[in-house]
């Protein structure tokens, strides 16, 4: 029997209305899940804001202050898109009121953060899902698969690289993004945090690395209210606290090594996400920007080998809930209701379906030992 899931959405940018829009997808896509998210209410500081997304996605209620949430008893659910500097608390408080929550990454500033959240989930013994969304993509998940099975034999060397130029002109606005107490370790959480998770999500474990960083651009036009990704401003110069640039080689933990790089100022580059994967035989080959294509070299003749491009189809991830054929294209937005699906199947079921904060913690791990080796110039074991 399908049953009504009273949810939330805490915080109102970019990613609130990815959530929402996941939420109100999810059963076209996923007609069988046995709960219906309905959307209760949705809170965010900046005025009208809440209102304005009541208005356009039929929330039943509007607040500009979080506590407001969690006062509700129609609500069993929580999605927390609010800025990095409030997750810990907001993740928390979720979780001690007995509600599950759907988080977006990095989880907080540091890895002490992620632990927190996860720690408060698991005491409380609600679920959770966190918005590592890259890898809900069939392509990503056929490739997890051709590694598991052999198909490029041992993996020997990776590189994940996620590039983007939202923060490339100097004009960009000086948002909460680039200062350290709100938006963290900078491209770090932003767009590493996305890579490692990848790198783990295809190849295990990280079990040492040593990494570098900088600040490309170190000061930027102040802005009054609310900024995205993309804003401009024209005010008084402030100071970049934190890194726009992160290249770090990895050890994994069966033997591979790896590449990570991601820049937010890479000029030229519009969200160039992916990875190379090379083994002993063979070499597979992921770029967000053509999302349902893997580029695929299997076979045995070593040199002169060359890919081959698969289009994603049924039976590859979770293509099968979206289109009948192989070839036909998926969207951002579909890794969200991916993300969706799992969380709500996995608060019907009571097992993970997907990246949890488990994953989140051991992605943040990661990111403060780029931070260490940052300040000691030495390799980092994990």
């Amino acid at each position: 029997m399908t049953r009504r899931l009273g949810v939330a959405v805490v915080g109102f940018g970019w990613m609130g209305h990815a959530h929402t829009r996941a939420y109100l997808r999810v059963r076209h896509q996923y007609p069988d899940l046995p709960i219906v998210p309905h959307l209760v209410t949705v809170a965010d500081p900046e005025p009208g804001r809440a209102e304005a997304a009541a208005a356009q996605y039929g929330f039943a209620t509007a607040a500009t202050d979080w506590r407001d949430v969690l006062a509700d008893p129609r609500v069993e659910a929580v999605s927390i898109t609010a800025p990095n500097f409030l997750h810990r608390e907001i993740g928390a408080a979720v979780a001690e009121s007995g509600r599950h929550l759907w988080i977006e990454k990095p989880v907080g500033l540091t890895g002490d953060d992620a632990r927190g959240v996860a720690g408060a989930a698991t005491k409380a013994g609600v679920r959770s899902t966190v918005g590592f969304n890259y890898r809900a993509a069939p392509a990503v998940a056929e490739a997890r698969a051709l590694i598991a099975g052999g198909a490029i034999g041992r993996v020997t060397n990776a590189r994940f690289r996620f590039f983007s130029d939202y923060a490339a002109h100097p004009d960009g606005a000086l948002s909460w993004r680039f200062t350290r107490s709100h938006g963290g370790s900078g491209v770090l959480g932003d767009l590493a945090s996305h890579a490692v998770d990848l790198a783990r999500h295809l190849l295990g474990d990280i079990e040492a690395l040593v990494a570098d960083t900088t600040t490309v651009i170190p000061s930027r036009p102040t802005v009054t209210g609310a900024a995205s990704h993309f804003s401009r401003a024209d005010g008084p110069p402030g100071p970049v606290e934190n890194e726009d640039h992160v290249h770090a080689l990895l050890r994994f933990a069966g033997g591979a090594r790896g590449v990570l790089e991601a820049s937010r100022v890479a000029v030229g580059e519009q969200n160039t996400y992916g990875f190379e994967v090379h083994g002993t035989t063979g070499a597979l080959a992921w770029d967000f920007r053509r999302m349902g294509e893997l580029s695929v070299s299997t076979g045995e003749d070593y040199q002169s080998q060359s890919y081959r491009t698969v289009f994603a189809g049924p039976g590859q991830g979770d293509f099968g809930a979206f289109q009948p054929g192989a070839g036909i294209a998926m969207s951002y937005d579909d890794t969200k209701v991916i993300e969706a699906a799992g969380f709500l199947r996995s608060i019907a079921d009571g097992t993970p379906y997907g990246p949890t904060l488990d994953d989140a913690v051991a992605a943040a791990v990661v990111l403060d030992a780029m931070l260490d080796s940052v300040r000691t110039g030495a390799w980092v074991s994990l």
